[in-house]
Order: structure tokens, then C-alpha cells, then sequence
């Protein structure tokens, strides 16, 4: 059975059509459509169902899916295990969106400098479903805030950084009391189904502050824009560079003692690819 077939169904799978699973994989919608009917005439079964210009996976498409997805996963280890004395192969990791654009850049390029048979992946998401990821051998490593629950056993976690909270204000009320302009300036909150806007929520209510709340959501860097554009103050972690360019903003200390927001590496201890995360581990 050729493994690239299986990888086409995958694909098919997780992007929902053939044209998009064609352009994820840079061939033809036609070749597509030949390797996923070849794999179904090996296997012995309809695999995916066309609907419109979707697809929907089918009984037997589901029960082989996840060993699937298990098996290419173990043909691409096969590179990893056969190198001996140099440190190569492919490292599978996941980052935020601040951490991706701020910390993980210059780590990577120290990497892939001083090791450079390694290739990377790289998965963005939120950090719940990056630590799940981890945990279930999807990702060896992921770049998360740290998890406000146990973390399971077969798995570690290191700081890399912590973010104080601030005040982001427009620059023409430096030097405002911050607690002043949280309670009577329109607030541009930081999403509170994401761990970093629980600790926001968490300080709002030790400093006695109901705010007069205008928009949340989810994106430190759109809220750095919106408060540059004069649409009100936000209380967010003092997160890594680099941030939108040519904001008018000023970053205000906080008068009361808080918990900062917590960014670092969570790692399968029992990856094959060990000795690659070692290395990675040591740059960071």
C-alpha cells in the first residue's frame, strides 16, 4: 500500500474537499480523486462520500482514519530513528499566536543554525488543545501558557517568560491612574475563555473594578490596535515583540500585586525524537 495514498485521504479528511486537499498537497484535484479511489480498491471499501462540493468521510473512512494518521506519523519517524551521531529528522511543535511571532522565531533560528538537519512543523492553537496535543503524541513540544491544572505525567514543562499585566492606554494618558482608567474608560477585554484573559478577570475583581466593557476578543495584537485608535484602555500580559508598528500606546504599570501570564515549552518525555527536543530544549 503506498503511504502517499493514505496521506492524500488524510488530507481529504481534514480539509473537507479534493480542490482543497489538491492545493494542500500542490497536485491536481484529478490526481486527488485516482489516489483516494486506488486506496478504497486496496481497501476494500468506500473511504469519503461526496457531497456538493464537499466530502463527508464515510463508516469504514472513520475506522481507519486515526491508525491512519498513526501510521504516516511512524513512516516519518523512520528518519528520525535511523540518524545516529547527527541530530536531525523532523520536530513537530505548537505555538500561540503572540508566542509564534515573538519568542519562537529567535529560537528557531538559533536551531536550525547549530542543527541544521532539522526540519520543523509547526501548529498553531489555543494552549489547551496544544498541551492535548502533546499529551496524545501529536506535537513533541508546544510553546503554552502554563496550565492552570496537573499536568499529566508523561509530559514536562519549563518557563520560558513571564508577562506582567499592564494597562494599554493611547499615549495621551501617560502618567493616568491605571485603576482610575479601567473603571471609567471603555474596556477592550481580553477574551476570558483563553487562560490569559482569566487573570485579567481575576485582577479586576481583587482591585473591586467593574469596568464599561465595549469589545472582547481574543487577539492581543487587534487589541493594541484598537486602543491606538482611541477606542479605549485594555488589560492585557506585556507580551513578546514585535507588536503592530507605529502604535501610539503606552504600557502603564498595575499598583496592585498580580500573577504574570506564564509562557513556556510542554514536551512528550517519551518522544522518539528525545534527543532532537534535548537540543531544542537547550537553545530555549
Amino acid at each position: 500500500m503506498n503511504t502517499k495514498f493514505l496521506s492524500t485521504f488524510v488530507a481529504v479528511v481534514d480539509c473537507g474537499s479534493m480542490a482543497a486537499a489538491a492545493r494542500q498537497l500542490n497536485i491536481t484535484p484529478a490526481a486527488v480523486a485516482q489516489q483516494t479511489r486506488t486506496l478504497e480498491r486496496q481497501i476494500g471499501a468506500p473511504l469519503i462520500r461526496r457531497s456538493g462540493h464537499t466530502v463527508v468521510v464515510t463508516e469504514a473512512g472513520a475506522g481507519i482514519l486515526e491508525r491512519a494518521r498513526n501510521l504516516l506519523r511512524d513512516v516519518a519517524d523512520l528518519h528520525t530513528v535511523a540518524i545516529d551521531d547527527a541530530i536531525g529528522g523532523e520536530l513537530r511543535i505548537g505555538a500561540g499566536g503572540t508566542a509564534l511571532t515573538g519568542i519562537v522565531p529567535d529560537i528557531l533560528s538559533r536551531v536550525i543554525k547549530k542543527f541544521p538537519q532539522i526540519t520543523v512543523s509547526i501548529r498553531t492553537g489555543l494552549s489547551i488543545d496544544l498541551h492535548r496535543a502533546v499529551e496524545n503524541g501529536e506535537l513533541d513540544a508546544a510553546f503554552v501558557l502554563e496550565a492552570p491544572f496537573a499536568l499529566n505525567k508523561t509530559v514536562s514543562w519549563k518557563l520560558v517568560r513571564e508577562e506582567p499585566l499592564v494597562v494599554l492606554a493611547p499615549q495621551n494618558m501617560a502618567g493616568c491612574d491605571p485603576h482610575e482608567l479601567l473603571a471609567t474608560q471603555h474596556l477592550i477585554r481580553y477574551d476570558r475563555n483563553w487562560w490569559g484573559g482569566h487573570q485579567v478577570d481575576e485582577y479586576l475583581r481583587e482591585a473591586d473594578i467593574v469596568p464599561i466593557e465595549r469589545f472582547e476578543l481574543n487577539s492581543l495584537h487587534a487589541i493594541a490596535v484598537m486602543v491606538d485608535r482611541g477606542l479605549g484602555v485594555a488589560l492585557v500580559p506585556d507580551w513578546a515583540r514585535p507588536w503592530p508598528e507605529k502604535l501610539d500606546v503606552v504600557r502603564i504599570p498595575l499598583p496592585l500585586q498580580c500573577k504574570p501570564r506564564r509562557v513556556g515549552v510542554v514536551w512528550c518525555r517519551s518522544s522518539i525524537r528525545i534527543r532532537l527536543l534535548k537540543a531544542f530544549l537547550q537553545e530555549i
